[in-house]
């Protein structure tokens, strides 16, 4: 089976045993459905399905879910320094403040990516409590001990991911609801005063230590030993355990092929999904009815406008401060800050009349291979879609930057079956949640961090040699810029190293929604993000001056949900 999808059994026992749906702490009864009469081996298994399921942040319908994205595009991304909401600035504008880090209670985007996520942990609470409830019964249908440990490892491992994604958003103290709490009120009652962290190390090391390097049912959908132990490392990353998120991080490493067999265009290419390169993914596919529910419908707004072959919905767009980071020096290594901000490139961002109608690509820009991979830029071919036309494409140049996003979009020739009819910014592309290239750079920091600087080198460099082995983009024969990119020949110090990381793991995973997570973890939120809003704001009008503080690391948990629980949960220092 190439995916796991969300199906409607599970929607209906969680409507049965949680009364949930809309939010895990309203109280509404929906259905009236016995639990002994889902003791039975295809119940636990639909459940597992259902818990699966919300690994894409939907619950149902298509719109609507843009916070809740696997991508963490809005959260992860434009939080930080890599892009823009883009769009206009009317169009969703609360994310306008995500971006600016006014974040209030109130803002709608806060219960989309609170409630999705939390119906995601029920769904796993409900698939272990049936299965501990089935296998004390002593009917014949029911699971080997095997068996139960194996979707007792899937559920703990996608509960872990959930609360784990949770708490990157909102802090670590959120309430932690588990299997033990099968009613609404009594989840209602369930404070968020503790620190949740060493429950989710716990269900990542149980699916450790219960999962094996072969997919559950040969299914390419579902977790595995390399994502459990990838997750645990990097969740051991966060709390600077890194003598042991390295063991975790070698080991992955050493079972997988090399990093310089797979190519980087495969972990955005439809056609090559949960290839090797892929170590936790939200599996995405287009309904046999036609509808996009299961689809990427987080990162739907992710989609070009006017006249491109998608022409929904311009948002999220690459910032200048990105595309000029991937440009390099002559000995092929990437430029300071300070150096790329002298002169930055910004395409024909500012033009008018005649020079903006002729402008022309320079193709003696010197670049890392990367950026032509992750930016779509004027007169610079844009998958198979032809040469971006620039603003013909983009729904508000001076206020999202002249640059869009490709990593999101399939090519044209793969939109029969993978993107819905007359809705095509809905695909079937999966979004990679952890990939191989983000595991050599999280061992290369843990490496670099506890005095292992050789093996730090070699892990950037791996990730850097692949990326020299990129095709150059071509325009009337001719490369569309001047690619160059090599190796660090040393890391000299700890310090240099870990620059050197940060940057690594900037240039290769970005818009996929790690950013703002690291600066946050790294220390350096604060004086990055305020630096780049300063020079962005010279190009492009969403950017503004902006005071970034302490407690911006984190967003407030939504008002509703403190108003909900009758004054149990409080608020956290984000919302204060």
């Amino acid at each position: 089976m190439k995916k796991i999808n969300q199906i409607i059994l599970p929607l209906c026992l969680l409507f049965a045993l949680f009364g949930c749906g809309k939010g895990f702490l309203e109280t509404t009864p929906k259905a009236q459905i016995t639990e002994d009469q889902l003791l039975t081996t295809n119940a636990v298994n639909s459940a597992l399905i259902g818990a699966y399921g919300l690994v894409n942040g939907n619950i149902n319908g298509t719109w609507g879910n843009y916070s809740s994205a696997p991508s963490q595009w809005l959260f992860g991304e434009v939080a930080a320094d890599d892009a823009h909401k883009g769009s206009s600035n009317a169009d969703q504008s609360p994310m306008n403040d995500i971006e600016l880090h006014k974040v209030i209670p109130s803002n709608d985007n806060l219960p989309t990516m609170w409630t999705n996520y939390y119906e995601g942990i029920i769904r796993c609470n409900l698939t272990l409590k049936l299965l501990t409830a089935l296998q004390a019964t002593d009917q014949n249908d029911k699971f080997t001990d095997d068996e139960a440990k194996l979707i007792e490892a899937q559920a703990k491992f996608l509960r872990g991911h959930y609360y784990f994604f949770l708490t990157r958003v909102f802090g670590n103290e959120i309430p932690y609801i588990d299997e033990s709490i099968t009613e609404t009120a009594e989840a209602a009652k369930v404070a968020n005063d503790v620190d949740v962290t060493p429950k989710i190390e716990a269900d990542f090391q149980f699916a450790v230590d219960n999962l094996s390097f072969d997919k559950p049912n040969g299914e390419a959908g579902r977790v595995d030993k390399y994502a459990a132990e990838s997750y645990l490392g990097k969740l051991y990353l966060y709390e600077e355990k890194y003598s042991e998120a390295l063991v975790l991080f070698k080991d992955v490493i050493s079972k997988k092929p090399a990093l310089s067999t797979i190519a980087f265009t495969d972990n955005f290419d439809v056609n090559k999904e949960n290839g090797p390169g892929s170590i936790f993914a939200a599996q995405h596919i287009i309904n046999p009815d036609g509808s996009g529910d299961n689809g990427n419908v987080g990162d739907m707004l992710s989609g070009l406008y006017g006249t491109a072959p998608i022409s929904c919905c311009g948002f999220f767009q690459p910032s200048v401060d990105l595309v000029n980071a991937y440009r390099t020096g002559a000995d092929g290594l990437p430029l300071s800050v300070t150096a790329y901000r002298t002169d930055p490139y910004v395409s024909d961002l500012g033009l008018s009349g005649a020079a903006k109608e002729n402008y022309k690509v320079d193709q003696t820009l010197r670049v890392d291979p990367r950026l032509d991979y992750t930016v779509g830029r004027r007169g610079v071919p844009y998958k198979d879609w032809g040469i971006f036309p620039g603003d013909a494409w983009i729904r508000e140049a001076a206020f999202g930057g002249p640059f869009v996003s490709k990593k999101q979009m399939i090519d044209k020739a793969d939109f029969g079956g993978n993107t819905v009819s007359g809705t095509e910014e809905i695909t079937s592309l999966n979004v990679n949640i952890i990939r191989l290239a983000d595991v050599y750079l999280m061992a290369a920091e843990c490496a670099a961090q506890t005095g292992d600087l050789g093996y730090a080198l070699d892990r950037v460099n791996d990730v850097r040699n692949r990326a020299a082995s990129l095709p150059a983009l071509k325009i009337d024969g001719k490369n569309a810029a001047n690619y160059l990119i090599k190796p660090y020949p040393s890391f000299a110090s700890k310090d240099y190293a870990m620059s050197a990381i940060e940057t690594e793991r900037r240039l290769e995973l970005a818009l996929e929604g790690h950013r703002f997570y690291d600066l946050v973890r790294w220390g350096l939120a604060k004086s990055v993000i305020e630096s780049y809003q300063n020079f962005e704001k010279e190009y492009v009008s969403a950017s503004q001056t902006i005071t970034f503080e302490d407690k911006d690391e984190i967003f407030p948990i939504p008002q509703e949900q403190i108003d909900r629980s009758g004054g149990v949960l409080i608020q956290n220092i984000a919302g204060q």
